[in-house]
């Protein structure tokens, strides 16, 4: 079975990118709405050219919360980036956008939302189940699982409530 994100089926989850960035690089001033964006930086930095222009570095987390629409780029600094970005539905369409950066958590991330949690740490015994998405060796994979994560590297993990949406039916 096909999981399409226009049916429901992810819940929350639109998309997932594993994003590179040259040097001074950016993706575009592009407008998104009724989208909330979370951005792991796994190396370098970008900087958030709407709002107060935030840089996320290594480790950090930005969010952010488009609502009823902003136009914006993301703009790499001096020696690049490798980002991985997760799409979801807004959990406040409509709503005023925002843009958050977390200094390096670790562990459950608050991102104030009750379908779609994320966690963030390092490949081991202790990685809770869901869709995983682990960082290393240059590259980015997803599965679907649970127990331990072998090897090294920066894991993200989401636990999404995939109840069929009411907007599905």
């Amino acid at each position: 079975m096909l999981l399409d994100p226009a049916d429901g089926s992810l819940g929350p989850l639109l998309r997932v990118a594993d994003d590179r960035l040259g040097g001074g690089a950016g993706y575009g001033r592009h407008p998104h709405r009724d989208v909330d964006v979370v951005a792991v930086v796994l190396r370098g930095s970008v900087r958030h050219a709407w709002g107060r222009e935030a840089v996320a570095g290594p480790g950090d987390v930005a969010v952010l919360r488009a609502g009823r629409g902003l136009e914006h780029d993301e703009i790499a600094g001096a020696d690049g980036a490798h980002v991985v970005q997760t799409y979801l539905r807004a959990a406040a369409p409509g709503g005023e956008p925002a843009h958050d950066v977390l200094l390096r958590p670790t562990g459950w991330v608050d991102l104030g939302r009750a379908d779609a949690r994320l966690w963030l740490g390092t490949a081991g015994p202790d990685v809770p189940p869901g869709l995983r998405l682990v960082a290393g060796d240059d590259r980015v994979t997803a599965t679907v699982g649970e127990g331990p994560v072998p090897g090294d590297g920066v894991v993200l993990v989401w636990q999404l409530d995939t109840a069929r949406p009411a907007w599905a039916d």
